[in-house]
């Protein structure tokens, strides 16, 4: 695989970022103009908290799916079970157990492997057949990271185009710069055996001659420069390519800009054009999307494993202000010996003055805090992963999709609410769902410091049916056995 074309622009896109290795989320290419003044209504909550812009969400996701990328080592080992929806249901439904079953040209096999992969995941085993039957199948497929949905996606855009075609045949969009450079490198590792297949990027900062032609077979890039690409410039033909791959399309939405650059380049393609678009999460407002782009869709599902508080034993401890808390933590720390804990917060100032209390007190914290680069989160969770710290202080947004088995203690130094101070269940459930976890007992601890915090928590123990005991002295022998 050979990225040629790649090298020509990278001196000017190290000018124009400040390095390819920072991979920090910013406010990229692309983006829907801001409304007017370019300010956004934004509601105040406590502590200073300001309601997410749709842009700020969309930086969110996209900055979490790339940090997913970054901490996965390899496959996420999961339960969940696959739903496949065929556009024929009458037709004969394909699974594969091998790589070998897929008969992949042999250069494309020795990337597979190479990469480490040594038998399909639960959703390629599925998709890997729809992805490269003849004649090409669409699907939308719901996966989450770590799946290895990236892989499969990348096999079928290898296994279409022709080498001997000197033209794009594979197009891959992006919502952002960081996301198509990660979807890249895969594409640069699986075809590592098949150097006649030539990648080049379509995103910022990689100049073109104007009236060229591009000769390489697969182009990835974001929205806006590929729509450039094929409709300004003429740099491809739209008409020649043979399939189109939608990534992140949760992420892509989030952007209005994005949704319509997407369906642009959708309606340029031939009838014929195999369509592939990928999710993590499926709410209406992506369905109606994904509808949009991919007609006559095969679908494929992850059913979510249900997470349950069965394991987890909770508690809270009453307090009347931010230094009673801490007191109670500190009060806790000295009582029990806690293996590693997260303890989550409502904003950013709170997670780091919690951090910097706790430090004081002789405790290894790490923080994780939305300004960080995606790049500097990465590595804070790969050193609380491997036990260098053992406390991690964080909001809810940059501790999505983290597993760390040692953790056996949550806490909720603030208890999660939505935009309008109601009780955020599901928040609720995934944060304590970080204990609990590959079998063991879990510990979850929550920090009441008003009547309006307990009552939270009242409405929190009403909708799981589950009771949040006081904790007191007689209970510290039992936490001790779950938390160590």
């Amino acid at each position: 695989m050979a990225t040629d074309s790649w090298a020509r622009a990278v001196d000017e896109q190290e000018a124009a970022a400040d390095s390819i290795s920072t991979l920090q989320i910013r406010e990229k290419e692309d983006k829907a103009k801001p409304e007017e003044n370019g300010t956004v209504k934004a509601d105040v909550q406590g502590d200073g908290q300001v309601a997410k812009t749709e842009e700020e969400d969309k930086e969110d996701k996209a900055a979490q799916s790339l940090l997913n990328k970054l901490i996965r080592n390899n496959l996420v080992n999961t339960n969940n079970q696959v739903e496949v929806l065929q556009r024929d249901p009458n037709s004969p439904l394909y699974s594969v157990k091998s790589f070998e079953e897929l008969r992949l040209k042999p250069q494309l096999l020795q990337g597979v492997y190479a990469m480490g992969f040594n038998r399909p995941s639960k959703i390629q085993e599925n998709a890997l057949p729809m992805m490269l039957a003849e004649p090409p199948q669409n699907l939308i497929a719901q996966s989450q990271s770590g799946t290895g949905k990236t892989a499969a996606f990348v096999l079928a855009m290898l296994s279409r185009v022709d080498p001997a075609n000197k033209w794009p045949q594979a197009l891959c969009v992006s919502p952002t710069y960081e996301l198509a450079l990660q979807t890249g490198k895969v594409i640069e590792q699986m075809g590592k055996f098949y150097p006649e297949v030539k990648l080049i990027y379509g995103i910022r900062g990689n100049k073109l001659d104007r009236g060229m032609k591009i000769q390489d077979q697969i182009v990835i890039g974001t929205p806006g420069t590929i729509l450039d690409w094929c409709l300004k410039f003429k740099f491809i033909d739209p008409k020649k390519i043979k399939v189109f791959v939608l990534d992140e399309a949760d992420v892509m939405i989030a952007t209005q800009g994005h949704q319509d650059q997407s369906i642009r380049i959708q309606r340029m393609l031939p009838k014929n054009c195999q369509m592939l678009l990928f999710s993590a999460t499926f709410e209406e407002s992506v369905w109606n999307f994904a509808k949009r782009i991919v007609p006559d869709p095969n679908i494929i599902k992850l059913k979510r494993e249900e997470e349950t508080l069965d394991t987890i034993k909770q508690y809270y401890v009453s307090c009347c202000s931010k230094e009673e808390k801490f007191q109670a933590l500190c009060n806790i720390y000295g009582a029990i010996t806690i293996a590693q804990a997260m303890i989550f917060c409502h904003t950013r100032k709170t997670a780091g003055w919690l951090a910097g209390e706790l430090s004081r007190e002789g405790h290894q914290v790490a923080l994780l805090s939305g300004e960080m680069a995606v790049e500097q989160r990465a590595a804070v969770i790969d050193r609380f992963r491997d036990g260098k710290e053992k406390v991690l202080v964080t909001t809810n947004v940059c501790a999505r999709g983290i597993d760390v088995e040692q953790v056996s203690v949550v806490i909720n130094f603030d208890l999660p609410v939505d935009k309008d101070g109601n009780p955020d269940n599901e928040t609720y459930l995934h944060r304590i769902g970080r204990t609990g976890r590959f079998g063991k007992r879990g510990l979850a601890i929550n920090m009441v410091d008003s009547k309006s915090s307990m009552n939270i928590l009242n409405r929190i123990q009403e909708h799981f049916k589950k009771k949040i005991e006081k904790l007191d002295t007689d209970d510290l022998d039992e936490i001790e056995k779950i938390a160590n």
